[in-house]
Order: structure tokens, then sequence, then C-alpha cells
């Protein structure tokens, strides 16, 4: 039955993601018009509801054209790329409680595999091809400079992300999926609530959290796209099918962002009284799986706020943030958590751990940008000064 499963799995991801990208773009039209005072999708169905069909459509009829001067194979191969590598990636990420002998439903394509978070980021960091290609093939020059600086944003923000997991590795002690949901549902009530990692590791959410917005191309890190700056990015030259292959694996991407961050860090299917590993009633799967799933609905309602909230970084500060913020704090952390682990010390202590590293980092920031450019003009008087004649 094992075999019957994995074919009934690969089904409902598949669907489940292509229809829930299709509807998330209706959400977020209309989560955007009530930011902005608007209507948003109303005309094409009831309250716009086929706005999205409608526009797939569009996608399948419209004028394919690949640029006279384009590599045809890489120009049709760096969208099929992204679009494998993000549905890849939600292979072994579980949408429901997994059981643990494994017999009965697993709930997801391969929740078994011991290294879940590793392959994900694994497979993920593939997608760095899928931008290069697109860029380099469309022979185009706004194009290659929007897809070598959508990989060096890509390939930095690697670096935090996976350093922000490994606390939560330490903590549940396995980098399977499952098991990091059952490392915080072993305790009942409110009890099994603060089990979440999200009250031991807020720092290492945060930069797991920000960093897969970078990883996704979402604002205020959606430089690959920026229109003002490459005209379009990577993607200039693509349109009709290609060109929604790329946004098709922006927004698989979301939602697996999505779902690893309610599974590392806020209890996965875990809800005190109504989810918990105890709970066997008739339909306790079912409500699991509903439970995920809406706290899934709620990080992306946020990425979504997020984009029509902060402002676009510019390039120099979006790749200050990882090198000089993200990465050695989450260097700290990481120190942190191996401490605790090692001296077997409350969980606790991380979470004032993390509050005195938020706010060193906010005050050694805030001193750079106030005496930095003072010090650096200081510096830059009395090096023109020794230089001059008969000094």
């Amino acid at each position: 039955m094992s075999w019957l499963y994995a074919i009934i799995c690969i089904v409902l991801v598949f669907a489940g993601v292509l229809g829930a990208c299709a509807y998330l773009i209706w959400i977020e039209r209309k989560l955007a018009a009530r930011v902005q005072d608007r209507i948003g999708p109303n005309r094409v169905g009831p309250y716009g509801l086929l706005q999205s069909i409608a526009d797939g459509l569009k996608f399948v009829f419209k004028e394919d054209v690949i640029p006279a001067g384009a590599d045809k194979v890489l120009f049709v191969v760096a969208p099929t790329i992204s679009v494998f590598t993000t549905l890849l990636a939600f292979s072994v990420v579980p949408f429901g409680p997994v059981p643990a002998s494994g017999n009965g439903f697993p709930f997801g394509i391969a929740p078994y595999v011991d290294i879940g978070i590793i392959f994900v980021f694994a497979v993920t960091s593939l997608a760095v091809y899928g931008i290069i290609l697109g860029g380099w093939s469309s022979n185009n020059k706004y194009s290659a400079l929007g897809s070598l600086r959508s990989s060096a944003q890509v390939v930095s923000y690697e670096v935090p992300l996976g350093l922000s997991v490994l606390g939560v590795g330490l903590l549940a002690g396995s980098f399977n999926l499952d098991s990091v949901i059952r490392a915080q549902t072993a305790n009942t009530g409110m009890r099994g609530f603060f089990d979440w990692y999200i009250w031991c590791q807020p720092l290492a959410c945060l930069i797991f959290f920000s960093s897969s917005l970078a990883e996704s191309n979402r604002l205020p890190f959606d430089l690959p796209e920026c229109e003002q700056e490459l005209v379009g990015g990577y993607h200039t030259e693509y349109s009709a099918l290609k060109f929604a292959m790329f946004f098709l694996a922006e927004y698989t991407h979301v939602i697996t962002v999505s779902f690893l961050t309610a599974i590392l860090f806020f209890g996965g299917w875990h809800l005190p009284w109504i989810a918990e590993a105890g709970s066997v009633y008739f339909g306790s799967a079912l409500v699991k799986v509903l439970v995920l799933l809406a706290k899934v609905g709620i990080i992306i309602s946020f990425i979504m706020l997020i984009r029509w909230t902060l402002p676009r970084f510019r390039f120099d500060q979006l790749m200050n943030l990882t090198w000089k913020v993200f990465i050695p704090l989450s260097l700290c952390n990481l120190l942190g958590m191996m401490i605790v682990k090692q001296y077997d010390l409350s969980r606790w202590w991380m979470l004032l751990f993390s509050i005195v590293l938020v706010v060193l980092a906010t005050a050694i920031s805030l001193f750079l940008s106030h005496f930095g450019p003072s010090v650096a003009r200081t510096q830059s008087g009395v090096g023109q000064a020794a230089s001059l004649p008969g000094r």
C-alpha cells in the first residue's frame, strides 16, 4: 500500500499546490486592494473568483516569443528548473500527522527522510541555475545583469538560512521534519504550547523567515524583479507559459517556506487541547491537517501584507544585511544553543540570549550609523592633511 499512498500524496500535493497558487494570487490582489483602499478583482465570476483562471488561460493562449539571439534550449530549460526544484522540495514536507510506525496514510510524499531539512535546502539551492540560465540565455544585457545580481542574493541568503535551523536540529535531535514536530508535541495543554521552538529560538525564526523571503524574491527582497532598475530582471524576455512558470515557482516557494516556518517554529499541526499527539477522536487527523493549513495560511497572509508595507532594499543594503547582520547573529545564536545543550540548561535561557543579541546588534547598528560617517570623514581629513607638502 505504500506505493499507492505515495501516488495519492503526489496527486494531492501537485493539484493542491497548483490550485493554491492560482487562488493565492487572487487573495493577494484582494488583500492589496484592501490595503490600498481599492476593490480588487470583481468582474470575472462572483467576487472575481475566476480571475486567476482567466489569467491562466491568457498565459496559455498568449504568443510565446523567443528572442532571435537567445540560446533556445537553455531559454526553455531555465523556467523548468525553477518549477521542478520548488515542487521537488515539497516532497519531504509533511502536511499532516505522519504515523510513527509507517502504517497508515503518511500525509506526505516522502515524510520519513531523516535529512528532510537538508534535502529542502539542497534542492531549492538549485533554483539559482534557473535564474542564471534565464538571464544569460536571453541574450539581453539587462537580463544578464539581473541574473547575476539575483544569483548573488540567493547564494548569500542561503548561508544564514541554513545556520538558523541548526539550533532547531540540536533541539529536536533530528533533521526529519516529522521528528521536529513530535519534539514540540511531547507535552499536553499549555505546556505543549510553550514547547514550540518559537519561544526558545525567536531570533532563529526571524532570520529564517527573512532569509526565506529573500530566497523566494518577496518584498522587501525582490531585487530580482525590480523593474525600475532592470526593466524586469532576469525574466525580461520571457512571456506566456514560460513567464508563468517563473511566477509559479515563486508562489510555490512561498508555500514551502510557510510550511517550513510553521513546522520548525510553530509546532506544525499541534494546537493545545484540539490537536495534540494523544488526540485520537474521530477525525483528529483531518483536524491536525486543518490546523497546519491554518498556520500556513496566516504566514502566507503575513508575507502578502509585508509586500504592501515595507519598501524595497537597495542592493548594498540587501547584501550588508546578510553578511554583516544575519550571518553573525545566526552564528551567535547557534553558539548559544550549543552552550545550552552542552550544559543541559533551560531552553528559556535562549529567549533571553536572543533578546540580548538583538539589543546589542541594534545598539551597534545605531552607533555605526551615527558615528561611523563622522569617523570616516575625520580619518579622511587626517590622511589628506598628512599627504600635503611640508607636513
